[in-house]
């Protein structure tokens, strides 16, 4: 939300700075997110000054050029060369002194002024036209004033120009009291102690009774209070240039004096209105209440709507003229013929508004305010403010009684308070006069005062206070959060604990573990097409989750798996020429189990590509499975897993792979993906993926580091050939050589493998054996001990036949 600081100075007396109210405004919750300056003629004018032609000579080289010297409130008059055809001594002129930077009117190139010399003589400035300076678009000629001011003063003081602060708040969606200047200054009025200037009303009068006009208020729960009056003999053009530049400062375009006003007022005070051209009001009649479902209605913006019987609408005797609250309708807004208009001033309730905005996917200022909730107290005076400003800039006479339709007056919240509640909730027992005169000057009164406590009075425009806490924050936060010093015996209710494991953190260290390896980082949408996951929902966990409201068919379910959000990902950087990949991503995955919704956290890893790109030493090489397993293994040794196990992947989604499980448990499935789901993303290449269960993964997770002296005794290698069956795996040698030797077997690796016919339809395995006791120097005798048993183990389970 944008306020104008001199807009602000016109309701409240603040000689602080705009930065100064900026920090006020932040101390009091309203957080103040920047401060721009805005002027009204770019630079500000700022090195042009008034100066007077002495003499003006031609040119004896240029027969359309002058030669003049200009007096400019300096020591010495300026030499200048001039174009200008209209200049002449004795004229009082605008000159922009050497060094002033002007911004002309069409040029995107601002113009720096510099002693120059044009066919051979001296030029100090230039004497300007208003297109020059950026005041107009005429280029006829110079400028030549009138005007008794000395020479040397500032262009900008003889044009009236300065420059505009404009402070942008973030507004909560609590503080719609605040959505005003006229809100804003009531903090200020709070925290400064200082009084309010509200613009007088008194002047407001009824001019005649030509035009009355019938109000009926058939729905008084979703309009609780309707007023308006008719105006007629306006004339409808161009806003004056104060009411313009008030509301371009603050981002609003100007459209016409009529509709400028009702913005002016909706900024200043907060409220609402909306002008209906009179003439096409039916009947003379406007009527609030609902209608029928599936009635049509073309707004503003020349789309046709079908209304919900819940829609409040304004209609006249026959037919809907504005979604009450949102948006007005495209026959009835005012135009430029408009000489007559009805002008509206209501308090309709937050939750009918709001209900009817998001039917109609409709954000407009006025909704915005609305869904909030706005002042009910403000329609009348806003109405009569509205009326007096209309008549100044577009004239017209008030000719009909003020119509005020408020049945049910709403009633301030009343809020018991104690005291000790108070101290207890803001750490530091205040003045007891201190805490009324916060309240009193929030504008909420004191009842039923006692000795400990008292009933807090709100006015009802106070939506976000009804609660005894709400109260004692307004207290605080005009007292100020930093006047609360810390107690020396600080305590508090419950501290909650740290957790031993903070996910953020490991998340953190693997995507810097990941960077660093030359991954990039992605995030996709956990929305997707509903059709690939089908394809494969016998490998997924439970069962879709379909969106109800979807925008598209593309995004009508939640993810079950992140592979194919991924491949997305790998095709659309493909279709860039980005071919060599390598993607992280975290997220999660949605799932129907049993008729409870589950979430589950992932991990997931794309290799596509050239692992390394091609240079005059190396050529390039294409991602392979060891090189994603590499990465998966630093990802695992990271998070100081260990006991893990292999199991083969799912053959659904991978054509060859590997899973890797903890306590039998899949921790991460890693392999090449089937190329019939990677053309699902038309993806034609061959793409790695590795998905690890980060929920479990990080349960596998100690911080715990166990110290171990580095062994004095040297470690013992020893090779072994064997020949088995082909549906041996590696996986399976390596588990029963830790299981028949635990005490004295180190590590395990295969570094060849050979299958041929010689074989007879098996496969041999070249393993090597690392030995090592921590405790002494292994003998002969121990190691061949030791490999007897291996073998032995090997011939047992797996048939294997020794190769010596």
């Amino acid at each position: 939300m944008k306020i104008s600081y001199k807009w602000l100075r016109d309701l409240i007396d603040i000689p602080e700075s705009p930065e100064e109210i900026g920090k006020l405004l932040t101390a009091t919750g309203l957080e103040v997110e920047g401060i721009e300056e805005v002027e009204t003629v770019k630079g500000g004018l700022r090195g042009v000054v008034i100066g007077e032609v002495l003499t003006c000579e031609k040119h004896p080289d240029a027969d359309r050029l002058s030669l003049t010297t200009v007096e400019v409130g300096q020591a010495e008059p300026l030499s200048i060369v001039c174009g200008a055809p209209n200049v002449a001594a004795g004229q009082k002129v605008l000159v922009a002194t050497v060094g002033t930077t002007l911004y002309p009117t069409g040029s995107e190139q601002p113009l720096v002024m510099k002693k120059s010399k044009i066919r051979g003589a001296v030029s100090e400035g230039m004497i300007c036209a208003e297109d020059e300076l950026g005041l107009g678009t005429s280029h006829a000629g110079i400028l030549v004033l009138d005007t008794d001011l000395p020479n040397g003063t500032p262009a900008a003081e003889y044009f009236n120009i300065e420059s505009e602060h404009v402070i942008e708040i973030g507004l909560t969606p609590n503080r719609a009291d605040a959505a005003s200047h006229y809100g804003v200054a009531r903090d200020l009025k709070a925290v400064l102690e200082r009084d309010i200037r509200l613009p007088q009303v008194e002047a407001f009068r009824v001019d005649n009774h030509d035009l009355p006009i019938e109000v009926i208020v058939e729905n008084t729960e979703a309009c609780p209070r309707y007023c308006g009056v008719t105006i007629t003999g306006l004339q409808v053009g161009e806003s004056p240039e104060w009411l313009k530049a008030r509301l371009e400062a603050i981002g609003v375009r100007p459209i016409n004096n009529v509709v400028d006003v009702t913005n002016y007022i909706l900024h200043e005070l907060g409220q609402p209105l909306h002008a209906f051209d009179a003439a096409q009001i039916a009947g003379n009649k406007v009527v609030v209440k609902t209608l029928p479902a599936g009635t049509p209605f073309t707004t503003l913006d020349e789309q046709e709507r079908k209304l919900a019987d819940y829609d409040l609408m304004i209609c006249n005797a026959s037919e809907p003229m504005c979604i009450a609250g949102v948006f007005g309708g495209i026959k009835s807004g005012v135009t430029e013929s408009t000489t007559s208009i009805f002008l509206e001033s209501a308090y309709f309730a937050p939750a009918w508004v709001r209900r009817t905005a998001q039917n109609h996917s409709l954000k407009t200022d006025a909704s915005f305010r609305f869904e909030r909730g706005t002042d009910p107290n403000m329609p009348l005076y806003a109405l009569k403010r509205a009326v007096l400003l209309l008549q100044e800039v577009a004239g017209g006479q008030v000719s009909s009684e003020v119509a005020d339709v408020y049945p049910a007056p709403i009633a301030d919240f009343r809020v018991p308070v104690k005291y000790r509640n108070i101290d207890r909730l803001i750490g530091k027992v205040l003045d007891r006069e201190l805490i009324k005169t916060i309240l009193q000057s929030l504008d909420i009164r004191l009842e039923e005062e006692h000795e400990g406590g008292f009933t807090a009075v709100v006015p009802p425009y106070r939506v976000d206070v009804q609660r005894e806490a709400d109260v004692v924050e307004e207290i605080l936060r005009i007292y100020g959060f930093d006047n609360v010093e810390l107690s020396d015996h600080l305590s508090s209710d419950y501290l909650s604990d740290f957790p031993v494991n903070d996910p953020d953190r490991l998340r953190l260290r693997l995507a810097e573990l990941l960077a660093a390896s030359g991954f990039n980082e992605m995030i996709n949408n956990s929305l997707t097409k509903p059709a690939p996951q089908a394809a494969i929902a016998e490998s997924l966990l439970g069962e879709s989750v379909p969106v109800l409201n979807y925008l598209s068919e593309d995004l009508s379910a939640m993810r079950q798996t992140m592979l194919f959000t991924g491949l997305e990902t790998v095709a659309y950087n493909i279709n860039r020429r980005q071919r060599d990949l390598k993607l992280f991503e975290f997220g999660k995955t949605y799932h129907k189990v049993n008729s409870k919704y589950v979430e589950r956290g992932h991990l997931v890893l794309f290799m596509t590509g050239s692992i390394q790109p091609e240079t005059w030493f190396e050529k390039a090489r294409e991602v392979q499975f060891h090189d994603l397993a590499g990465v998966v293994g630093k990802v695992l040794t990271a998070m100081r897993v260990k006991n893990i196990e292999s199991a083969e992947a799912d053959k659904a989604l991978f054509q060859q792979g590997i899973t890797y499980t903890i306590n039998r448990k899949p921790v991460v499935t890693l392999g090449l993906v089937r190329p019939q789901l990677a053309k699902k993303a038309d993806i034609k290449v061959p793409v790695l993926y590795a998905d690890f269960d980060w929920d479990y993964l990080l349960r596998q997770y100690s911080s715990a580091v166990a110290y171990q002296e580095v062994s004095r005794f040297p470690e013992v290698r020893r090779d072994l050939s064997l020949v088995l069956d082909r549906s041996v795996s590696f996986d399976q040698l390596k588990q029963l050589a830790y299981k028949t030797e635990r005490q004295l077997l180190r590590d395990v690796n295969v570094f060849d493998v050979y299958e041929g016919e010689n074989l007879g339809g098996k496969k041999a395995y070249a393993l090597s054996f690392i030995l090592q006791d921590y405790q002494q120097t292994l003998t002969d005798k121990v190691i061949d001990k030791t490999m007897q048993r291996l073998m032995s183990s090997f011939e047992k389970e797996f048939g294997a036949v020794i190769r010596k």
